[in-house]
């Protein structure tokens, strides 16, 4: 990503500061609207590029899953979409997992967190990826409510919902940063979750090593 484009005024501050995420979301998620190839392939270890790159995974993953639904898809269709949907879940997984590896490795230098402090449930990472998906239900649900096209009733419904969504995100981002703060000032810790999904290892699947098995006549 070039130093003119948009998340480039998003520069390493505070390291973790919870209204930039939720600002670099919507504005990557409108920009990818458009033009969907934009920053495509970011490749840095910049902190607020690793988050646009985790969000690049649930906005393909939403858009990949609207495929799905698609009326009159074929079973190979769908077959393809599936196996489309379960590699980018996985990364969307992995790279919320880099999120928090990344904040531990910040925090490590400054002999954080404290290990005596009472652990956090969930971790940054995992609260970034509820952001970003948020994020996105904000964009298409504001989308939906100025759509012209609709039935009665159609854009009231939205904007109530829409009012939740922004609600909702707003509480969060407020969590986010709360846990950030008692991190810093060691009144709480958090850890790196992995989430060691089975279904796309062929050595954990029974659905994918007993087909091999089967195949190879073992």
């Amino acid at each position: 990503m070039a130093p003119s484009e948009p998340a480039a005024c998003f520069c390493h501050r505070r390291m973790l500061v919870a209204h930039e995420i939720t600002a670099l979301h919507d504005q990557l998620t409108a920009r990818w609207h458009i033009d969907p190839s934009f920053g495509r392939d970011i490749e840095s270890h910049d902190w607020l590029l690793r988050v646009a790159r985790q969000h690049r995974a649930n906005f393909d993953l939403w858009h990949i899953e609207d495929e799905a639904r698609t009326p009159g898809a074929s079973d190979a269709d769908l077959a393809g979409v599936k196996r489309r949907i379960d590699t980018t879940n996985q990364l969307r997984n992995d790279l919320a997992e880099d999120l928090d590896r990344a904040l531990l490795e910040w925090l490590a230098a400054r002999h954080l967190p404290d290990c005596d402090a009472p652990l956090n449930s969930e971790s940054p990472g995992l609260i970034i990826d509820r952001l970003s998906i948020l994020a996105l239900k904000i964009y298409h649900t504001h989308d939906e409510a100025g759509r012209t096209s609709a039935p009665p009733g159609h854009t009231e419904r939205n904007r109530d919902r829409l009012a939740i969504l922004v609600e909702q995100r707003a509480d969060l981002a407020r969590c986010l940063d709360a846990l950030w703060r008692d991190t810093l000032s060691g009144a709480r810790r958090f850890k790196l979750y992995r989430q060691l999904k089975m279904y796309n290892d062929p050595t954990l699947n029974p659905a994918i090593y007993r087909k091999s098995m089967n195949d190879t006549g073992e």
